[in-house]
């Protein structure tokens, strides 16, 4: 995968993202093997080039032909054998943000379909409380400066996707560990104004409560750390093999990078911004304390 934006291929086809993932993971283990494209081709009744266009994550997957290709490549494990076949059918089954495509850009949709495949979500922001951890008032505020000149409707469709996506992530029954690094400056500027801000902190206090949630705040007497570039996510996947993958947004598009270089270098950045962050046992207090200066 390069540092380029991400396209949908159309109604139905799942994150290109997902499949860019599932076929490296197919490659690698075919390449363990010794196999050759045209050997995993005549094994799932298609050609070299089929097995070509399936790791490159340029076509959906059929279950029985991923099946076909573990067996073939000796992964014989359950589990392994599941989670792969369960990345096929995410990258491959409609979101359940596909209904909300009159207002959701197609570069947001890989990282919709990536979020929803990871075990562990790691982010650092500077402007705003990342989207998952929004209150409805805060996301609405949000989205009113990013959508100057929106409708009201336009809006709240917006901010209804944002809160379905914080129930479908962090509600679920296995819900993916979810690390946060914030800088003060989040905290302290009042994004829809001071009721709405006093309730979005509230928020962050219970919401840090959570088993599968780390909060870390980057307080301002820290000075200059080594994620000063801008925000940021890592997503890990339940697979150890499935590569790290680094979302950068931008205005108008987002760059997934997941090459090791790149990825590493994002890695480092994370874990030493979570060194120089107030330590998560702290978070509650740090965010009482401001409620309490400010709003």
């Amino acid at each position: 995968m390069t540092a380029a934006q991400q396209q949908e291929d159309g109604p139905g086809s799942g994150p290109t993202v997902l499949r860019i993932l599932l076929g490296a993971q197919l490659r690698r283990l075919r390449e363990a093997r010794g196999f050759t494209r045209e050997d995993a081709g005549w094994e799932i009744r298609g050609s070299g080039s089929k097995i070509s266009r399936m790791e490159l994550g340029r076509v959906s997957f059929k279950e029985r032909d991923i099946k076909d290709l573990l067996t073939l490549y000796g992964v014989t494990d359950e589990q392994e054998r599941e989670q792969l076949v369960s990345l096929a059918r995410q990258a491959n089954a409609p979101g359940w943000w596909q209904r909300f495509g009159d207002v959701l850009p197609s570069w947001f949709q890989a990282y919709l379909g990536l979020e929803a495949a990871a075990s562990l979500i790691r982010t650092y922001e500077i402007q705003f409380v990342p989207g998952l951890l929004q209150t409805r008032d805060y996301a609405r505020a949000v989205i009113s400066l990013g959508h100057v000149g929106a409708s009201t409707a336009d809006i709240e469709r917006r901010t209804d996707l944002r809160i379905e996506r914080q129930q479908k992530i962090l509600d679920k029954p296995n819900p993916p560990q979810v690390w946060a690094v914030l800088d003060e400056a989040v905290l302290r500027r009042p994004i829809g104004g001071p009721e709405v801000m006093r309730a979005q902190l509230e928020a962050l206090i219970e919401v840090s409560k959570r088993p599968h949630v780390q909060l870390q705040i980057m307080p301002f007497q820290t000075g200059g750390h080594a994620a000063a570039g801008g925000p940021f996510a890592i997503l890990r996947f339940p697979d150890r093999e499935l590569p790290d993958v680094v979302y950068v947004e931008q205005l108008t598009s987002a760059i997934y990078l997941d090459k090791r270089e790149d990825v590493d270098h994002y890695a480092i950045a994370m874990e030493r911004v979570c060194v120089d962050a107030e330590p998560p046992n702290q978070t509650a207090a740090i965010l009482g304390k401001i409620l309490q200066e400010h709003f």
